[in-house]
């Protein structure tokens, strides 16, 4: 009888080891099973096991539709000039207007091409365009201008794309509100600055003020033509120089490139005025040199030029950019 209930023991014994063994090897399955979900591993080729946001409908930019065809041209106008342009088909064909940078041809190169494609564009301002184009054999539009169909994402559910995009020459400042500081810059038409300037054969060239915001810097010019004959401008140029050397030569000379002209004048008519804002990369002055500002006539006579001081620069107007309209 004892070896019975020795043997019963031993069997109960091996019973509880055995389920417990289970059970531990289950919450051990089932941790490992928790831990892939929440750690995901690479061992079979999934990066993500769900760990995903789905892409909803409002963080889509809505594209527009295009049509294009063989025998004619279909001709596109943007608000800026065209920096950046793609084709989604070897079917389409599309470049600048000549000598235009705000107009982009399109046209098929094939006849009756039956897959839809798309095309993109990235302008200077900063705002992205989007178009689904299909073939057509007389489309309903070919001249199409697209200055009021920027997004607007506080009247629609949809992102304000026109300011998440950023050209390398402008850093870290949004080209959108680059454009809207000349515009208010223009609009607001202050002189801030009033020592600067020339004036000779009825012509006045004026520095209406300096402005700097997030490392750029912003000239006001203004050109007076207070004669009857029109004044054509034929370049106007930004230079460097020292100011002890009359003779200059290009080696002694750095030019400073503009990086936007807003409204910039070509022709000033007799007993006229026009105003321009140059945006330049930020840049400062030694004390042993100046910048010199030139405006030359088109085939005449009555250039223009005045010097900017470092101080006049150190001392630019801060842009508030929560008052800029």
């Amino acid at each position: 009888m004892k070896k019975i209930f020795v043997m019963f023991a031993l069997m109960t014994g091996a019973v509880s080891a055995f389920a417990q063994n289970a059970a531990d090897s289950t919450s051990a399955t089932h941790d490992a099973t928790l831990t892939a979900d929440i750690y995901p591993g690479q061992e079979d080729g999934d990066l993500y096991h769900g760990l995903t946001r789905k892409l909803t409908f409002d963080r889509m930019v809505p594209p527009y539709g295009l049509e294009v065809t063989y025998d004619k041209t279909t001709h596109i106008i943007f608000p800026s000039a065209v920096r950046y342009v793609d084709l989604g088909s070897s079917n389409l064909v599309a470049g600048k207007a000549d000598g235009a940078e705000n107009v982009i041809r399109v046209k098929a190169v094939v006849k009756n091409f039956h897959d839809e494609t798309n095309m993109s564009v990235i302008t200077e301002s900063g705002s992205f365009y989007t178009f689904n184009v299909k073939y057509a054999d007389e489309p309903l539009l070919l001249n199409i201008e697209m200055k009021d169909f920027i997004h607007d994402g506080n009247k629609v559910n949809r992102p304000n794309n026109a300011l998440d995009i950023y050209l390398k020459e402008l850093g870290s400042e949004s080209p959108k509100l680059v454009q809207l500081i000349n515009r208010s810059i223009h609009k607001e038409n202050k002189r801030h600055v009033k020592h600067i300037g020339s004036k000779a054969f009825g012509i006045q060239y004026l520095l209406r003020g300096i402005y700097t915001h997030n490392g750029l810097l912003y000239f006001h010019t203004q050109i007076r033509n207070q004669s009857n004959v029109p004044f054509e401008v034929d370049f106007v140029t930004f230079k460097i120089v020292d100011k002890k050397v009359m003779k200059r030569t290009a080696i002694q000379e750095q030019v400073i490139f503009p990086l936007r002209a807003h409204n910039y004048a070509t022709v000033v008519a007799g007993n006229k005025d026009e105003r321009t804002v140059f945006t330049f990369d930020k840049f400062t002055i030694p004390a042993d040199k100046v910048l010199v500002v030139e405006l030359n006539e088109k085939s005449g006579g009555r250039h223009q030029s005045f010097t900017v001081e470092s101080e006049d620069i150190v001392r630019a107007k801060v842009i508030n950019e929560l008052k800029v309209k």
